[in-house]
């Protein structure tokens, strides 16, 4: 079965640049006064979290609360975590809320075992470095809180992209048509000119049905097979 997600009018294949352009500052990248054909496209957006960087969440944090992962989905808020996603509630009010029954817990210790956590997926940062150096233009666009930061301060991310489009910063989740839309919208290019990547189906078909080409992440050597079939280039240019 086909992982890759787009509508019936996207052609199958981007068209390669016939000469290297200078990448966009992003303050140009952003505008839609005309300077959007200097860009080089497809634009990539990335989701982040076991998508880029392993997600603790379901790796580590059962065990920091010496749970079950079917034990912890049972204890914790049904909606507290989304609240902190989307910037709606701080750390500290997420401490309070985070068990249904507002049993305390140790928040600095869960985001040390978080931090302690997060690492690259195999090959992905090699893939993203040879991406920045075709001078692609990366974007994160991610469901995660504040804690983005501590990814940042980790693995620096930002070496390859940016953080763009996080929940907490713009307030809407994915698999929401409408943070869809704002992405469109503050880029300025075409859907069919972004390819998305998320290793959750829903999202991913979010992303087709707003006219974006949408790839479901697996595992970096299928992504790299999907992008060169779409005309993404990938030959990393400092082993040339």
């Amino acid at each position: 079965m086909s992982c890759l997600f787009r509508p019936p009018a996207v052609s199958p294949l981007f068209p390669k640049p016939t000469a290297s352009r200078p990448r966009l500052s992003m303050a140009a990248s952003c505008s839609t006064s005309g300077l959007t054909e200097h860009r080089k496209l497809p634009v990539l957006l990335f989701d982040i979290m076991d998508t880029i960087v392993r997600d603790p969440f379901y790796h580590d944090i059962p065990a920091f609360f010496q749970m079950s992962m079917k034990e912890l989905l049972e204890s914790k808020h049904p909606t507290a975590w989304v609240e902190f996603e989307m910037g709606l509630i701080d750390e500290n009010e997420l401490a309070k809320k985070f068990f249904k029954d507002g049993r305390p817990f140790d928040l600095e210790g869960l985001k040390q075992c978080m931090l302690r956590g997060y690492s690259y997926i195999d090959g992905i940062e090699e893939l993203l470095h040879s991406l920045k150096q075709n001078n692609y233009e990366l974007h994160a666009f991610t469901n995660y809180p504040i804690w983005y930061k501590m990814i940042e301060e980790k693995l620096q991310l930002s070496k390859y992209l940016s953080w763009t489009f996080c929940s907490c910063i713009i307030g809407k989740r994915k698999p929401a048509s409408e943070f869809y839309m704002e992405v469109l919208h503050h880029l300025g290019v075409e859907a069919a000119s972004c390819i998305f990547i998320d290793d959750r189906r829903a999202n991913v078909e979010a992303a087709g049905n707003a006219g974006m080409v949408g790839l479901h992440f697996r595992n970096v050597d299928t992504l790299k097979q999907e992008l060169s079939s779409l005309g993404v280039e990938m030959v990393t240019l400092d082993s040339m």
